[in-house]
């Protein structure tokens, strides 16, 4: 049974960990790891604290788009996640949209976290929470994985991913694997950056406006406001308000501490909701890498690193920065692994 390592729990990764479990079943043992505290990557899900009964809040991802194209190509997906009921059409406006012919949008009742969550409930996948990776060295015919806290573990696959740019921070052997040309294409990848803002109110605040969603024009610093309750069409507890910052806005004020930078967002959304009720509990978020604004050339899924012992990256910078973007890429990867472990010794 080979030892597989996934590193990184958001979309791709988890994606990544379920189909390996559909398509290899008993032929391999699955861990999952990231750093943070909890799985989802950029489709996060933040809950409010103890003391605000409210909903919870998407700081990530809002909606999926589906594109004629990419609904019939990845039909299954769409179909398993809305039986499952972790997605929904989405049965309100948000003003602004524009909207793409044949393009259909959905939300996740439970949130954008629920997506990921599915995934890795289904992978039956060992999944470690703040587990930093730091090194990988080739030992032989498997990986040496290093982490921050210390230690190490011993895999006989590793796919990468996370953010390209803390692809290319991990030290030990990574470096000098890469071909030249494929440190030219990561090195090339760019990201958008942004803040988000969550706030919990209590139950009964009632606001002033009545839609669910909306992109903002007249503003430089704030791009986009959700109602996340309506939004999600749930409504079980207090309101809670999403804010994403503009790109500009995000670049401009990248280095700086979130605590620093959230009075900046408050003050402007005041300006834009002057009659907003006091909430709870504020919560923001600084987004490093957001978007993929620059992929790798040719969006080609995955790129191998060494095919024995496998190392593979995989991600929305290797395609597209959006679900289908990470599925394409879940399944690029899943590939190149089968490839790769179907031609290793003793298998």
């Amino acid at each position: 049974m080979a030892r597989v390592l996934i590193v990184g729990a958001g979309l791709t990764g988890s994606l990544c960990a379920c189909l390996l479990r559909r398509e290899l079943q008993s032929k391999v043992r699955v861990a999952v790891w990231d750093k943070a505290r909890g799985a989802g990557g950029r489709m996060s899900t933040s809950r409010p604290p103890p003391e605000a009964s409210s909903h919870s809040a998407d700081l990530g991802a809002q909606y999926i788009t589906a594109t004629p194209a990419y609904a019939q190509s990845h039909h299954s997906f769409y179909t398993e996640l809305l039986s499952a009921g972790v997605l929904q059409p989405l049965d309100c406006p948000i003003e602004g949209l524009r909207q793409r012919d044949g393009s259909t949008d959905y939300v996740t009742p439970r949130g954008t976290g629920s997506l990921v969550k599915h995934f890795l409930s289904q992978s039956g996948a060992d999944v470690f929470l703040e587990h930093h990776v730091t090194a990988l060295y080739r030992r032989g015919a498997s990986w040496e994985v290093e982490r921050k806290s210390g230690g190490s573990e011993t895999f006989d696959a590793v796919v990468l991913t996370m953010p390209v740019p803390q692809i290319l921070q991990l030290q030990g052997d990574l470096g000098n694997l890469l071909s030249v040309q494929q440190k030219q294409q990561l090195d090339a990848v760019r990201f958008s950056s942004r803040f988000a803002l969550a706030l919990f109110f209590p139950p009964g605040a009632v606001f002033s406006f009545s839609w669910a969603a909306k992109y903002v024009s007249d503003s430089s610093c704030i791009r986009y406001i959700a109602v996340d309750d309506r939004k999600r069409d749930t409504s079980a507890c207090g309101p809670a308000l999403v804010v994403h910052t503009s790109v500009p806005f995000g670049e401009e004020h990248l280095e700086q501490d979130k605590e620093d930078v959230q009075p900046i967002i408050l003050q402007e959304l005041h300006r834009l909701l002057p009659d907003l009720p006091q909430p709870v509990s504020i919560k923001c978020q600084k987004w490093r890498y957001s978007q993929v604004l620059t992929s790798v050339p040719d969006c080609p899924g995955h790129m191998t690193v060494l095919e024995q012992p496998p190392l593979v990256c995989g991600g929305d910078a290797f395609c597209h920065s959006n679900f289908d973007g990470c599925v394409e890429s879940a399944l690029s990867v899943l590939g190149a692994l089968k490839a790769s472990l179907a031609n290793q010794p003793g298998s």
